[in-house]
């Protein structure tokens, strides 16, 4: 392989980081560096913590054959509207209510993901199906009006709503959260750990690993990363509540995914469902999970969400899904399925957020904000058809 091709090979397996830096820059100058500003650096995390799970979930299913849920917006906001009134009606405790919320969105998962994958109804019509019938109950449960949250400070600070839902700093000091820097730095150290003793593995067992060099590159680019996102949250209010969420769920399905058998099932079904079966993998079962699993997390982010908004609103989860669809495929996940990473799709979900954040911060008007976004993903599916279609024909040529 000569430079050229070196080049282009890492420029296409690094294309989003590259792009999420570049947008950094560039609304950094727009913007005259107010984008950077700690306190807009930890609303990027709050404002987008409900896409960074749901897109997550939306992963899974798009792995299993480009297959979207439509329904995860109304059923976030359903599910929140049913944990509201019971929070505020029925005077539940913050625990029992949590509960019943993860019931009922996994419930809804594994309604639709019966249809999907036993009767062999197309995801398209049964997902958009459940975003008609999951939007109207919430109009009907909290009977068009808003009910707020603000007395329920357990439930909202444990899901990251409000202005002080932020870890403490335990030594105490007021310039700057300590405790968000050594978090940053154990970060820091648990990732050249994890990467390095990869690595080693690999080496051991004659596996092909990555040149040294872009290998060392990537460990330094990435560990300034979390160092300057550490400081920036250290100089405001320190870690957010909701960062914790996001983390475990980012940790825990980069582990299903990369590490488990029950991973690589759902790629295998999206790379060749025919041969998938035939090497003896029940593929319905794939499709359950994954969508009773999309259902799961939808609850996750109706928590998420009514808690940031202290209030449940039969509007809130409009758009959410066509947030979390962009975020995947904007980080990378095929259009046909079998290919994509978490970590890819939470840079997606970044670059999103950027944007989003960037625009409003430059005071772009929000018609063109969706117009931007649109042309941001197509860009993104273009870019997946074209670089697989590319792929071919060097193959034929070779």
């Amino acid at each position: 392989m000569n430079s050229n091709n070196k080049v282009l090979e890492f420029v296409k397996k690094y294309t989003m980081i590259i792009v999420l830096v570049l947008v950094f820059v560039f609304f950094g100058i727009r913007t005259n560096g107010q984008i950077l500003l700690p306190s807009n650096v930890s609303n990027l995390i709050s404002q987008n913590a409900y896409v960074f799970v749901l897109a997550t979930g939306m992963l899974l299913c798009i792995l299993t054959g480009g297959n979207i849920d439509l329904s995860v917006g109304s059923v976030v906001c359903f599910v929140g509207a049913v944990g509201a009134k019971l929070l505020d009606a029925a005077h539940w405790s913050a625990p029992a209510t949590v509960l019943v919320m993860f019931v009922i969105g996994t419930a809804i998962g594994a309604w639709q993901a019966f249809w999907i994958a036993h009767v062999r109804i197309p995801p398209f019509i049964v997902t958009l199906s459940g975003m008609l019938i999951f939007r109207g109950l919430s109009n009907v449960v909290l009977d068009g009006l808003t009910v707020s949250l603000q007395n329920y400070t357990g439930f909202v600070k444990t899901f990251g709503g409000g202005a002080n839902c932020y870890i403490p700093d335990i030594f105490g000091n007021d310039s700057i959260n300590l405790t968000c820097i050594l978090a940053a730095v154990l970060a820091i150290v648990i990732y050249v750990g994890i990467s390095l003793n990869n690595r080693i593995k690999r080496i051991k067992k004659q596996y092909e690993v990555e040149n040294f060099t872009p290998w060392l590159v990537k460990l330094i680019v990435i560990s300034i990363v979390i160092a300057a996102f550490g400081i920036r949250l250290a100089q405001h209010k320190g870690i957010p509540n909701v960062l914790l969420i996001v983390v475990g769920v980012v940790l825990i399905y980069s582990y299903i995914t990369s590490n488990t058998t029950t991973g690589r099932y759902f790629y295998a079904v999206g790379g060749n469902e025919k041969a998938t079966k035939l090497s003896g993998i029940n593929t319905n079962k794939v499709y359950f999970l994954a969508y009773t699993n999309m259902g799961f997390l939808a609850a996750l982010a109706g928590m998420i969400t009514i808690a940031r908004m202290t209030s449940a609103q039969p509007t809130y989860g409009q758009n959410y899904e066509m947030d979390a669809i962009a975020s995947c495929f904007i980080g990378g996940a095929s259009a046909y399925g079998g290919i994509g990473t978490v970590p890819g799709v939470i840079i997606g979900a970044l670059l999103m957020g950027v944007i989003n954040l960037g625009m409003f911060s430059m005071g772009v008007d929000q018609n063109m904000q969706k117009v931007v976004k649109g042309l941001v993903l197509l860009a993104a599916v273009i870019f997946d058809v074209v670089s697989k279609r590319g792929g071919k024909l060097l193959a034929k040529n070779t």
